[in-house]
């Protein structure tokens, strides 16, 4: 039985009874949609909207009429642009965009300061996106599996970062903007070209750092506090004079539907700050929107 496809501009048969729920929450992840229903911008009351895995092509502008949306999962489609529409949504505070075809963000994107955690793993984004940097609230900014070389040197200017994925690109030198970001929990730069570390001590708030898959022949220099993933790390860890931390999880498993729940895993909440990596350990438990 094949995939139900809506017609262009209709809300999906069900999307009725899945409002009246009361959560103003509309799912509408794995149908075939070229492109989002022109319906779907006229729920001004609309919190939470999933459209992961349809096959988009592109988003409307007048999506900015979503005003109340929360969070918006528009990963594993086919997106090669965002309008700036979406850049007018001023509650939005998670937006998943990864597996599409972005090569760049809109210059407005740095409109969206409510913003807490933005994925855009799995696109074709050679460069930082400047207007990230005006994001002084984002938390969590997974960014892996694109084709960076270098980050800008105004990267701490995002004072608010907690989490920052950068495996899969291609990192030759660790990048020197890195030791400034002295706030940083969690730092992951698996499967890049890195031939070496700098010493690490400068990142004081450092919970994990992941180097696997580098060409490196041992670990960095860090506190005894970091919890290291990568070569040479579990023996490193075994000459600390304190018992080795429980391994906590690496990367995001799922969207944080609890505000609460998000402060806990990135702002102070140890072993449970990161889900299963993609690749060298299990897979992504459900991505955002599927199964949460």
């Amino acid at each position: 039985m094949g995939i139900a496809e809506s017609t262009p501009d209709e809300l999906p048969s069900d999307a009725e009874e899945q409002l009246r729920s009361g959560e103003q929450q509309l799912e509408l992840s794995g149908r075939r949609l070229r492109r989002l229903p022109s319906a779907v911008c006229a729920l001004s009351r609309l919190q939470k909207l999933y459209v992961s895995g349809t096959g988009l092509r592109e988003l409307p502008e007048e999506i900015e009429e979503l005003r109340e949306l929360r969070i918006l999962a528009l990963d594993f489609n086919k997106l090669e642009r965002l309008p700036d529409g979406l850049c007018r949504l001023p509650r939005l505070t998670r937006l998943y965009l990864g597996g599409n075809r972005l090569l760049a963000l809109p210059a407005d994107f740095a409109q969206l300061q409510s913003l807490r955690c933005l994925w855009i793993e799995g696109n074709f984004l050679r460069r930082f996106p400047r207007p990230l940097l005006r994001l002084v609230a984002l938390q969590s900014l997974q960014m892996g599996d694109n084709r960076l070389r270098a980050l800008p040197a105004e990267l701490p200017r995002m004072t608010g970062l907690r989490g920052l994925w950068l495996y899969g690109n291609r990192f030759e030198e660790f990048p020197p903007a890195l030791l400034r970001m002295g706030r940083l929990h969690i730092l992951d730069l698996d499967r890049n070209r890195l031939g070496g570390f700098p010493d690490l001590h400068p990142l004081r708030a450092l919970r994990v750092f992941s180097y696997d898959h580098n060409p490196v022949t041992g670990p960095p220099r860090v506190a005894d506090t970091v919890f290291l993933v990568g070569e040479g790390a579990v023996e490193r860890m075994a000459e600390r004079d304190e018992p080795m931390p429980r391994p906590p999880p690496r990367r995001p498993a799922r969207a944080f539907e609890d505000e609460e729940e998000e402060d806990l895993l990135i702002g102070g909440g140890g072993s449970r700050a990161l889900g299963a990596p993609r690749g060298s350990l299990p897979a992504l438990e459900a991505a955002p929107g599927l199964g949460t």
